[in-house]
C-alpha cells in the first residue's frame, strides 16, 4: 500500500487518536494530546500530497487521495492544528476543556472523511457526522439563548440538506448501478459527453446543488451562521474557515454530476452572486467585527458558488484556500487592535469622476495584462467565465484606487497596481488549475444562458462597486433608506427565525 492510499484513512485515524486521548489523559494533558492528533493528521496529509507529486496514482478503494482531495486534507491539516493549538490557550482554565478538545478532533476527523471519501455511504457518514458534531461544538455553553437559537436554525437548515444528499446518492446509485464515487463521475461525464445523461442523474445533480446551497449559507437560510458568535472563538474559526466550505467542496467533488443539469448550474449562480452582493452590502452596515466577518464568509460562500455555477471550478477550490486561511486568521486575531485599524475608511471627498476614472484605469490594465497573458499563455485568460469573475475581483479592487484624488500619478500608480493583481489573478487560477489536474473539470463552453448569468453579474457587481465607491460621500436620502433596509439583512432572518420556531427558543429546547 502506497502512502497515497494510506494517508487519507491515517490523517482521520490521528484525529480519532486525538479525541480519544483528549479523554483518556489527565485534564491538564487533553490539549497535548489533541494537538499530537492534529499535527500527525496534517503530517499524513503532507505525505499524502508529495505521494501525489512523486507521481503515485490516486487510490481506488474506499477512500481516494487525487489532486483535489489533497489539497482540501493538506488544508484541513493545516487549518485544524492551529485552531487546535489556539484553543489549547483560550480554553485555558476551563473545567471542560478535555471534552471540547474531543469534540473538536471528532469534527475535523469528519471532514477528513468527507473530502477523501471514494464511496458515497461514507461522503454521507461524512457530511452528516461533521454537521453534528459542529452542533455540539455550537451548544458548548448552553446556557447562552442566542447560542441555542443559532444552534436550532442550522439544525434545521443541516438535516434539510442531509435528507437532499442522500436521496441524490440514491438517485446516482439506480442510474449507475455503483457506489463508488470514482466510477459514478467517470460514467456521469461520458454520459453527458454522448448527450444521453439519464433523468435520475439530472435530479441527483438538482439536489447535489440545493445541499450545498444549504451547507454554505446561502441566503435566505444565512442567518445562522451570523448569530454563532457566541460559541468558543476557535469553533468559529473552524467553521468560517473550513466546514462552511463544504457546500463548495460537494459541488467541485460532483462537478461531472452537476454540469448534466445546466438548470441547477444557472440556478446555483444566481443564488450564488446574488448572496454574494447580499453578504457584502450588509457586511459594511454592522459595526461588530465578528458579525462583520460572518457577513464577509456569507458573501464569499455567495461567490465561490458563483464560481461553481459558471463552471470555474478550479478558481473555487483556490477561492476555498484563500477564504480559509484568511478567514482563520481573521477570527483567531479579531480581537487584536490590527483588525479595528483594517477596518478604517479613507477620509476625504471623492467624486464621481474621481471612482469612474479609477473603474477606467483599472479595466483598461485588466483587459491588457489579460491579453497578453492569453497571447503568451492561454490557459485562465482564454476562458470566459475566468476573465468574467476576473472583472468583478478588480472592480472591487478599484473601490480602494478609488480613494485617492485623481491625478496623473495616482491613475499610474493605480494602472500599476491593477495590472499587478490581474498578472497573479490570472498565474494563481492557471496554475490552480494545474494542481487539481484531471479531478476537477474545466469550464464548459458557456451558452447563450451561461452568457446571460456572466454579464448580470459582471454588471451587477460592478454597479454596487460603483456604489460604494461614490457612497464615501455624504449619502442622498435615498441611500439613507436603502441603508436601513440593508442593515436589517432585508429581514429575511427574521422570516426565517419565524418559520424554524427560533424567535422564542430557550436553551432547553434546542434540538440536539
Amino acid at each position: 500500500m502506497s502512502i497515497v492510499d494510506f494517508a487519507p484513512l491515517a490523517a482521520a485515524t490521528a484525529y480519532l487518536a486525538g479525541a480519544a486521548g483528549s479523554l483518556a489523559v489527565r485534564a491538564d494533558r487533553a490539549p497535548a494530546a489533541a494537538a499530537a492528533g492534529a499535527a500527525l493528521a496534517l503530517t499524513f496529509a503532507a505525505l499524502g500530497a508529495g505521494g501525489l507529486i512523486a507521481g503515485d496514482a490516486p487510490g481506488t478503494g474506499v477512500f481516494r487521495l487525487d489532486g483535489f482531495a489533497a489539497t482540501m486534507l493538506t488544508l484541513i491539516g493545516g487549518v485544524g492544528f492551529v485552531v487546535v493549538r489556539y484553543a489549547d490557550a483560550y480554553l485555558d482554565g476551563d473545567a471542560r476543556r478535555p471534552e471540547f478538545m474531543s469534540r473538536l478532533c471528532l469534527t475535523l476527523a469528519a471532514v477528513c472523511v468527507l473530502v477523501t471519501a471514494n464511496h458515497l455511504g461514507l461522503v454521507l457518514a461524512g457530511w452528516i457526522g461533521m454537521s453534528l458534531m459542529l452542533h455540539t461544538l455550537l451548544l458548548y455553553f448552553p446556557g447562552r439563548p442566542r447560542a441555542a437559537i443559532a444552534a436550532r436554525k442550522k439544525f434545521v437548515v443541516a438535516r434539510i440538506g442531509d435528507a437532499c444528499l442522500a436521496v441524490a446518492a440514491l438517485c446516482l446509485v439506480a442510474a449507475f448501478g455503483t457506489w463508488n464515487v470514482s466510477e459514478i463521475l467517470a460514467a456521469s461525464a461520458e454520459a453527458r459527453a454522448a448527450g444521453a445523461a439519464p433523468g435520475a442523474v439530472g435530479f441527483a445533480a438538482a439536489l447535489i446543488v440545493a445541499a450545498a446551497a444549504l451547507k454554505s449559507a446561502q441566503f435566505p437560510t444565512h442567518g445562522w451562521l451570523t448569530e454563532v458568535m457566541e460559541t468558543p472563538t476557535p469553533v468559529s474559526a473552524l467553521l468560517h474557515a473550513g466546514i462552511v466550505n463544504a457546500g463548495g467542496f460537494l459541488v467541485i467533488r460532483f462537478a461531472d454530476v452537476v454540469l448534466a443539469n445546466a438548470g441547477a448550474m444557472h440556478a446555483l449562480a444566481l443564488v450564488g452572486g446574488f448572496t454574494a452582493l447580499f453578504g457584502s452590502l450588509v457586511m459594511v452596515t454592522r459595526t461588530s467585527v465578528k458579525v462583520s466577518l460572518a457577513y464577509s464568509t456569507v458573501a464569499q460562500m455567495g461567490f465561490m458558488l458563483l464560481q461553481c455555477g459558471l463552471g470555474a471550478f478550479s478558481a473555487a477550490a483556490l477561492h476555498i484556500i484563500a477564504h480559509s486561511v484568511y478567514k482563520a486568521h481573521a477570527f483567531l486575531s479579531s480581537g487584536r487592535a490590527v483588525v479595528a485599524a483594517a477596518k478604517k475608511r479613507p477620509t476625504g471627498e471623492r467624486t464621481s469622476a474621481d471612482a469612474l476614472a479609477a473603474f477606467v484605469v483599472a479595466l483598461v490594465a485588466y483587459v491588457g495584462v489579460g491579453a497578453l497573458f492569453a497571447g503568451l499563455f492561454g490557459g485562465a485568460a482564454e476562458e470566459p467565465a475566468l476573465v468574467a469573475l476576473g472583472a468583478i475581483f478588480l472592480m472591487g479592487l478599484a473601490v480602494y484606487l478609488s480613494h485617492a484624488t485623481t491625478t496623473v500619478r495616482t491613475l499610474m500608480t493605480g494602472g500599476a497596481v491593477v495590472a499587478g493583481a490581474s498578472l497573479a489573478y490570472f498565474t494563481l487560477q492557471s496554475a490552480a488549475a494545474g494542481v487539481l489536474g484531471s479531478s476537477v473539470p474545466r469550464p464548459p463552453a458557456p451558452d447563450a444562458a451561461d452568457w446571460t448569468v456572466m454579464a448580470l453579474a459582471v454588471v451587477s457587481f460592478g454597479a454596487v462597486a460603483f456604489a460604494q465607491a461614490i457612497s464615501w460621500r455624504a449619502p442622498s436620502a435615498l441611500a439613507g433608506r436603502i441603508y436601513v433596509h440593508v442593515s436589517r439583512g432585508l429581514y429575511a432572518n427574521a422570516l426565517f427565525n419565524r418559520l424554524v420556531g427560533a424567535a422564542g427558543a430557550r436553551p432547553r429546547n434546542a434540538a440536539r
